[in-house]
C-alpha cells in the first residue's frame, strides 16, 4: 500500500458521512454517522450511536426509505439499517459528490 493510503481513505470516508450529515440537517431528517478508517454506518436518530440498543432504537423504516430514494438515484448502498457501508480506494471525489448530490434529493424526498 502506498504511503499515506489509510489516511486518504480515512479523509474520503469523512468527507462522505459529514457531507450525508450535512444533506440530512438541512433537510430536517435525524441523521447521524460513525466511522472509522473506511468504514461506515448511518443511522435516522439526532442521537450519536455507540450502542447496540441505541442502533436497535434508530428509524429503520426511515433508513428503508432512504435506501430506495438512493437507488431510485443511482447510490446502490447495502439494504440494512445495521450494515456497515465501506469506502475504497475506488471512490474518487467525484463519486463522492455525486453520492452527495443524490443523498441531498433522496433526504428531502422522505423528508416529508
Amino acid at each position: 500500500q502506498a504511503p499515506g493510503f489509510h489516511d486518504a481513505l480515512e479523509a474520503k470516508t469523512n468527507a462522505l458521512c459529514d457531507g450525508l450529515e450535512a444533506a440530512a440537517r438541512h433537510a430536517g431528517v435525524p441523521f447521524t454517522t460513525q466511522r472509522v478508517g473506511g468504514m461506515f454506518g448511518m443511522f435516522f436518530t439526532n442521537e450519536i450511536v455507540d450502542t447496540f440498543a441505541q442502533a436497535m432504537a434508530c428509524d429503520s423504516a426511515a433508513f428503508n426509505r432512504f435506501f430506495h430514494a438512493m437507488l431510485e438515484r443511482g447510490v446502490y448502498l447495502a439494504p440494512s439499517a445495521y450494515e456497515a457501508g465501506f469506502m475504497s480506494s475506488a471512490h474518487d471525489e467525484e463519486a463522492i459528490a455525486q453520492t452527495l448530490d443524490a443523498a441531498r434529493g433522496a433526504f428531502a424526498a422522505i423528508a416529508h
